[in-house]
């Protein structure tokens, strides 16, 4: 290896030790040398330019991904070739889980903003989650997570009003980035509102109905992409005035 190709892999390498993400991405309660042997195993990062796609349907399986900075979706096309969006994910999350049963992708995951991602291979990973319990405990914490909030998706499509939902999915929102650091109240749409309606099952004109009736009611504030809410309260009570009708 030449030394500019030798200088430019020390450069991309990245220490899960010093990421700021660590928290959410690593188990807690790791020494030294352990961490030691998953910065190496996390050794490459990807940037994903905005639009671009970091993996897709039916593509073999080989890496999970943490996502650094940026915001994905992951998408299905349906039969008629409409795109169904399947779920939203964040600097701080795990994407590419959906390969894991089959050895092959289910959806692909576009960046809807220029992202970066830390590369993660699953046989790696695996190898390392034999000897260290912690990480093991943590990858089946992941998942079991990600098959919580699928369920979760669908108990709400099953039963929900439009309010119901979209009310839902801000509250869910706002509160995985607040664990990120960011504001309790305020955030910015990374989606379309007609990506909010797939996702939902919703159409675009109820999507847009729906986040009117919130601004008339003084619930939130909407400036094209950024939403402060204006009444946390509001919001859980809609979300729990349907949970208690069943």
């Amino acid at each position: 290896m030449n030394r500019v190709s030798m200088h430019s892999s020390q450069a991309i390498k990245v220490a899960c030790s010093n990421c700021n993400l660590r928290e959410l991405c690593m188990p807690v309660g790791l020494d030294e040398q352990q961490l030691k042997r998953i910065d190496d195993i996390v050794a490459i990062r990807r940037k994903i330019k905005r639009g671009s796609t970091l993996f897709r349907n039916g593509e073999p399986f080989t890496s999970l991904f943490a996502i650094r900075t940026g915001f994905f979706k992951t998408c299905v096309a349906t039969e008629d070739g409409r795109d169904q969006v399947t779920g939203f994910q964040m600097a701080g999350e795990i994407i590419g889980l959906d390969g894991i049963v089959n050895d092959r992708h289910t959806c692909d995951a576009v960046a809807l903003e220029d992202a970066e991602v830390c590369v993660m291979p699953f046989e790696r990973i695996e190898e390392l989650s034999r000897e260290v319990t912690a990480l093991q405990t943590h990858v089946h914490k992941i998942m079991s997570r990600e098959i919580v909030r699928e369920h979760g998706v669908m108990l709400l499509l099953g039963s929900m009003r439009a309010e119901e939902r979209l009310a839902a999915f801000l509250l869910n929102l706002v509160q995985r980035l607040h664990a990120r650091g960011f504001s309790q109240s305020e955030l910015v749409l990374r989606m379309t509102r007609e990506e909010i309606g797939s996702y939902l099952g919703l159409k675009l004109e109820t999507v847009s109905r729906t986040f009117s009736k919130f601004v008339e009611e003084g619930i939130v504030e909407v400036k094209q992409r950024h939403v402060r809410i204006a009444n946390t309260d509001a919001l859980k009570r809609i979300v729990n005035n349907q949970q208690s009708c069943h």
